[in-house]
């Protein structure tokens, strides 16, 4: 049975279930801001956004002021929704085809839109669904692919919500969903989308034909270009993804031109066919409330929207790849980054000041000469308690810093409180280097009274507050190298 709804359907209203191969258009939306004053529009508009209770968050309207919050926008391949009945899988309950965390953070300056691969290996929450008066608790999975945390067994989008907090460690506050239509009926309502590929494209399984360059799509060709697979990179879900960012950046950026926002006509069919689209949670279930997110989200330049995709690997335990796995580094790096608040645009330097006079005199003892990557010997101890984190720390600093002469000790004689790096006078040099790596406070340092010897290595014991390889203790997070982030305000050419 489907969640429960606000809106009153129409005859066969069962089959417009919302879905989405896509989510731009929803972001869109909220994007643009208010268009309607008149209240007969505004109860039009009011009355095509369906609503679905999440059981056990918060059912206020609300976005804290002064602090990030973040939105789940999902996207199904059920293939419901006028005119789409050839599109999807004929059989699917609506899995999570299509998921992309989006960040806002507290200033309001930045936003990150982060794609969760619907092929990702993870465990999937025990999770609760209200159909009608009833709550129906569903059991949890291990080791399945992500997508199935909407539609299998019954999951709603509350599920994905919390499968999506289990996997990044933030807490997600609303979701959005919306149909095929959504990008038919918006891309139209428009005018079009520009879009660019490096070489012209005719594919026939999902239709789409363009030629070299940049072109202007809408409606049914609009959609084919963020469904195609099979006319970029190696015809992955992955590559997909990245067309599907380069799609919403630029419909973002039409969204916010003159062109539109001076276009009542167009800003009226625009509400409409998103409002049609779009189902929420009871937090955001109204024109006023999706118009209060607008306000949030007003002075976000389309520059400071960075697009980026879970990193990720093969999945080591299949002989033939199908799914990925987060991967071991750089996964944690990012997720620490939207735990922290830090932009991956760089809106501003997230760096910690000095406020106290022991805080600064902590500071001067990383003040000096950095040894070259190649220099540092360490050997690394794990006292953190969780499993394989000497490893997947060694792991980093040999493939990802070049720190080449570091060893893993395995465990600790016993658990650390706090993660330490124990050096002699003589190996400051590489106590700083190492520090600068892992994002070391200076209290972390422990400066012996004796210089090492010769080819002696520094002794690192990875304490309770380690977070994971390449995640800093404290201070801002850092991005991860090679992400391949791309900022909205950016055209670029599918390849």
């Amino acid at each position: 049975m489907p969640p429960q709804s606000r809106r009153k359907r129409k005859q066969g209203a069962s089959r417009k279930k919302k879905v989405l191969l896509w989510t731009g258009g929803t972001m869109a939306f909220v994007l643009v801001g208010g268009a309607v004053g008149v209240y007969a529009l505004y109860n039009k508009l009011n009355n095509n956004i369906e609503v679905v209770e999440v059981v056990g968050k918060n059912k206020s309207a609300g976005f804290r002021k002064g602090e990030a919050f973040n939105i789940v926008l999902i996207g199904t391949d059920k293939r419901t929704g006028a005119g789409n009945g050839g599109y999807g899988d004929k059989n699917s309950p609506g899995h999570a085809d299509t998921t992309i965390l989006f960040h806002v953070s507290k200033d309001r300056t930045n936003a990150t839109a982060l794609s969760i691969p619907r092929d990702l290996k993870t465990n999937i929450p025990e999770c609760q669904t209200k159909v009608g008066n009833e709550i129906k608790t569903i059991p949890a999975e291990s080791d399945v692919r992500f997508n199935v945390s909407l539609g299998q067994s019954g999951r709603d989008p509350g599920c994905v919500m919390r499968t999506v907090e289990e996997l990044t460690g933030v807490e997600v506050d609303h979701f959005m969903m919306a149909d095929f239509n959504a990008v038919k009926e918006m891309t139209t309502a428009v005018g079009g989308v520009k879009v660019c590929v490096e070489k012209a494209v005719d594919d026939p399984k999902s239709h789409l034909k363009l030629p070299a360059g940049e072109s202007v799509v809408q409606g049914e060709q609009a959609l084919a270009f963020v469904r195609t697979r099979h006319s970029f990179g190696n015809e992955s879900d992955l590559d997909r993804i990245k067309v599907q960012q380069q799609f919403l950046g630029s419909m973002i950026r039409q969204m916010k031109s003159d062109d539109t926002l001076t276009d009542p006509t167009k800003l009226y069919d625009l509400a409409n066919a998103a409002t049609n689209a779009l189902t929420v949670d009871s937090g955001i279930g109204s024109l006023t409330k999706l118009q209060g997110l607008a306000g949030e989200l007003a002075s976000v330049d389309t520059k400071n929207i960075a697009f980026a995709t879970l990193p990720v690997i093969d999945n080591p335990a299949e002989k033939i790849k199908a799914t990925v796995v987060p991967h071991p580094t750089k996964a944690p790096q990012l997720f620490a980054m939207l735990q922290s608040d830090t932009s991956l645009t760089e809106v501003k330097k997230k760096e910690q000041a000095a406020k106290s006079a022991q805080a600064k005199a902590q500071a001067a003892l990383l003040e000096g000469e950095r040894a070259p990557s190649a220099e540092v010997r360490v050997d690394v101890y794990n006292g953190s308690g969780i499993q394989g984190a000497a490893q997947s720390t060694l792991n980093w600093l040999q493939n990802e810093q070049g720190v080449l002469r570091s060893t893993n000790k395995s465990n600790a004689p016993e658990k650390a409180a706090k993660t330490t790096l124990e050096y002699g006078p003589n190996q400051a040099d590489q106590a700083r280097a190492l520090a600068d790596m892992m994002g070391l406070p200076a209290t972390a340092l422990k400066k012996g009274t004796v210089d090492a010897a010769e080819r002696e290595p520094m002794t690192l014991v990875l304490g309770a507050d380690f977070k994971g390889a390449g995640v800093p203790i404290t201070g801002p997070a850092k991005a991860p190298k090679d992400l391949g982030e791309v900022a909205a305000d950016k055209q670029v050419c599918a390849k």
